[in-house]
């Protein structure tokens, strides 16, 4: 290796810090972020066998898709890594950010993350997409049901509200903000117009949630996951899309670790705990694995876990029903190593 190119990425402009490793000679160059001018940069390091830094961001995919088509070694900076929490750096600049790039790479240190490949992105994003589709139509229904509160009406509780008979029902007390002349029943069009909202959000849900669906019906990856107690289509799309490429992991751990169902860990001097879950990766995930592992207590394995972690106390719900999502993660991971379906003969013992 002869070049190491540091990127700090910027909407418009990123800068470049270049290191020559043979002179120790450092140049900086600040150019228009575009995937011409950065196609060309790259082809110009290529010969000297380069290895590109940047940080994870939302311009690190199509960066990486180029140096992976270039074949160009690179890293990308994971920064939510404590490491790079630089609190008392009073000074601040392109140039210095991409100089420390490289003054972490070569200290041996340089806490990085996986960039997955443009369709698993993809995939994800869709994903994502779609949770925000949802909580959207949860804030709508929670406006509602606190616009009827204040007005001393009373509405089901749970799905029956959202029948087709109670919201009936709540489209007849509903009126268009332009024909509402009295100001005491404002109320009655921001109730219309939040049913609208529903209406177009919930529309917008299904259209999202086709694509998903026909994706997974050709992925043989969800089929396998799908085999697993609890498991529904949902959850076995984010596993599938955020593990990725299984064989990545090492063991177990790296894989609980790699979604934040790990326990944070201090040990100083005779002092030696383990704290809550770090809960750092894909948030999506892990309340998709709650929600499973709710719904595989059903099965005598998960129940088993349950019991034995909570050991009694209600207090210790909480971190029994967390033990049993690692748990299904770390069998789900295994299984999509293994490419085999759910044996629960095989996993009653891991």
């Amino acid at each position: 290796m002869k070049t190491i190119l540091a990127i700090d990425l910027g909407k418009f402009k990123s800068c470049f810090c270049k290191l020559d490793t043979n002179t120790g000679e450092i140049t900086f160059s600040t150019e228009k972020t575009s995937r011409q001018n950065f196609y060309w940069i790259f082809q110009k390091i290529r010969r000297d066998d380069p290895i590109v830094l940047f940080e994870a961001g939302c311009q690190a995919g199509w960066v990486a898709d180029m140096l992976r088509e270039m074949k160009i070694e690179f890293k990308v900076a994971n920064v939510n890594h404590p490491a790079w929490r630089w609190k008392e750096n009073q000074s601040k600049s392109d140039k210095k950010d991409a100089q420390r790039l490289i003054r972490m790479y070569n200290s041996g240190f340089f806490p990085q993350i996986y960039v997955p490949s443009r369709q698993t992105r993809e995939k994800r994003s869709l994903l994502a997409y779609r949770e925000k589709v949802v909580w959207k139509i949860k804030d709508v229904k929670n406006f509602i049901r606190g616009l009827m509160t204040s007005r001393a009406i009373d509405l089901p509780t749970g799905r029956k509200c959202w029948t087709k008979e109670y919201r009936s029902g709540l489209s007849d007390l509903a009126a268009p903000m332009e024909s509402v002349e009295d100001i005491e029943i404002l109320w009655k069009g921001q109730l219309f117009l939040a049913i609208k909202q529903l209406e177009q959000l919930e529309t917008m849900l299904q259209n999202v949630e086709k694509k998903p669906d026909a994706l997974a019906e050709k992925n043989k990856r969800i089929a396998i996951l799908r085999t697993i107690p609890g498991v529904g289509l949902r959850t076995a799309e984010a596993i599938a899309y955020v593990i990725d490429d299984p064989h990545r992991f090492k063991n177990s751990r790296q894989v609980a670790s790699y979604v934040g169902l790990c326990p944070r860990r201090y040990n100083s001097g005779n002092t030696d705990y383990s704290g809550s879950i770090s809960k750092q990766g894909n948030r999506l995930l892990r309340a998709l694995l709650t929600q499973a592992a709710w719904s595989s207590l059903r099965s005598g394995w998960s129940a088993e876990i349950y019991k034995r972690v909570r050991q009694g106390s209600g207090k210790r719900s909480t971190i029994a029903i967390i033990a049993v999502a690692r748990h299904i993660l770390i069998r789900a991971w295994a299984m999509l190593r293994d490419d085999c379906q759910w044996d629960e003969k095989k996993f009653k013992t891991a």
